[in-house]
């Protein structure tokens, strides 16, 4: 809804949070209705980038948290606000927060490409609207980056930086149709819940851009020897 928009633009920019990414806004964009409730946080919308899916929302990003209460049964890290920012403020590496509609959630294909998940504890009432939930998130956010500072620890130093969140995709549909082209799935019907749970295999496992290159030569060597 575009008010949830800019009450979250304006949570956001409490908070000095100024990258918002909507994927296929419900009402279209850009909306007038969102900037009467964003107020002040004007800016924030109209630097807004606009996806047709979430997958090409994250695509430049190296890590990706969902923000959900739901159980998923998804074998992923779990960890609450202040555990989840202080882990995005030491990694210091480009991030982004999913959040899903207020009335449905996200689905669990937006799920299975996070990295982990981060549940706000409640009491009774589990279900929070997006923008009470991004105060939260970006509060923390704000409160641990001031606290801690970010890593000084450049992620380029590293022998192989992390892969992006387009990089893993490109693998994964390699992956994909290696498995498909050697009828990898037996019962057909079984195939959406092998496939997430393969995803998740990887998406937890921190892999650098040099893991997944050598992964993909070895399928690619793997489907040679093969036939």
């Amino acid at each position: 809804m575009p008010e949830n928009i800019g009450a979250t633009a304006r949570a956001m920019m409490n908070f000095g949070l100024k990258d918002l990414l909507l994927v296929a806004p419900r009402d279209g964009w850009p909306n007038k209705r969102a900037y009467e409730l964003a107020s002040h946080a004007a800016p924030v919308l109209d630097n807004a980038k606009l996806f047709a899916t979430t997958q090409e929302a994250v695509a430049g990003f190296k890590r990706i948290y969902a923000a959900t209460a739901r159980n998923r049964e998804m074998v992923k890290p779990v960890f609450t606000p202040d555990e989840g920012t202080k882990k995005i403020v030491d990694e210091a590496l480009p991030t982004a927060i999913l959040f899903g509609p207020e009335r449905t959630g996200l689905t669990n294909e937006d799920v299975a490409i996070a990295d982990s998940i981060i549940t706000i504890p409640t009491s009774d009432l589990a279900s929070l609207n997006i923008a009470q939930s991004v105060v939260v998130l970006a509060y923390q956010w704000f409160v641990n980056e001031s606290n801690i500072g970010v890593s000084t620890q450049d992620n380029l130093n590293n022998k192989s930086p992390f892969v992006s969140k387009e990089e893993l995709q490109g693998f994964f549909n390699h992956l994909e149709s290696m498995l498909d082209n050697v009828d990898f799935w037996k019962v057909p019907e079984k195939k959406e819940k092998m496939w997430m749970n393969l995803q998740n295999i990887f998406t937890r496992n921190n892999l650098t851009e040099q893991e997944v290159r050598t992964l993909r030569g070895v399928i690619a060597e793997l489907y040679r020897s093969k036939n």
